[in-house]
């Protein structure tokens, strides 16, 4: 059993209470809905939009997963991270991420599933790092609930391991190039992933590439030719 600390129970303990609150005002809440998303995202995901009851996997960038969760934060969503202990605070923050309604569990032990399980409800967005290989089962009960809660899953993996089952979308970067350095000097200022994203409505992957983030540190496509600084893979 995981024991959270006490800060982040009682961050927790807030979560659920505004989801209580919501659930006397409108009924639970069993049906999709769609949530704020960053433009430059939306035009990725089927129907436009992050939806709750669905699960979205990520493969190869903790900053992408990220920026999926910046839109619904940033709109008043209660989110929630979990298993990634190298979860960056400020660049999620500069993403629009409001961390004062983000539940963080860096370590959820040796069952993040159930640690996400106990989330869902509380929270309207919870992004998973690597959880290992999940049954079949407990696969099937945690989409249910998400789907009777009104919880969107965004799932986060290397690059080229297997994506969450059942995912509405797999979203990979397959490599970026860093801006900013010249001549072995100077500052990053901006990162250009080449995005690659695949879903269940779609036969064909679409290909995008993005300012993830740009030197401001928002999400936003890339709309010009990009002078290649730094290569890196993912």
């Amino acid at each position: 059993m995981t024991v959270l600390p006490p800060e982040l129970a009682e961050r927790l303990a807030a979560a659920r209470s505004a989801a209580a609150r919501a659930d006397r005002r409108f009924g639970t809440t069993t049906s999709r809905r769609a949530l704020e998303t960053l433009p430059a995202l939306a035009a990725l995901l089927p129907g436009g939009a992050l939806h709750t009851g669905s699960v979205y996997s990520v493969q190869g960038s903790v900053a992408l997963a990220t920026a999926l969760l910046a839109g619904p934060s940033a709109a008043g969503e209660w989110c929630g991270v979990v298993g990634l202990p190298g979860f960056g605070a400020e660049a999620a923050a500069g993403m629009g991420v409001d961390l004062s309604r983000t539940v963080l569990v860096p370590d959820p032990g040796a069952e993040p599933v159930a640690v996400v399980d106990a989330l869902v409800g509380a929270l309207t967005v919870v992004l998973v790092g690597p959880v290992g290989r999940v049954a079949g089962a407990a696969v099937e009960r945690l989409t249910a609930r998400l789907r009777q809660r009104g919880t969107a899953l965004v799932a986060c993996t290397p690059l080229g391991a297997p994506g969450w089952p059942q995912s509405t979308a797999e979203l990979a970067v397959t490599g970026s190039d860093w801006q900013g350095l010249g001549d072995g000097h100077g500052h990053l200022t901006g990162r250009v992933a080449e995005v690659v994203v695949q879903s269940r409505r779609s036969a064909r992957p679409q290909r995008t590439r993005l300012w993830l983030p740009d030197h401001e540190g928002r999400v936003t496509p890339v709309t010009g030719p990009v002078a290649q600084v730094v290569r890196a893979a993912g």
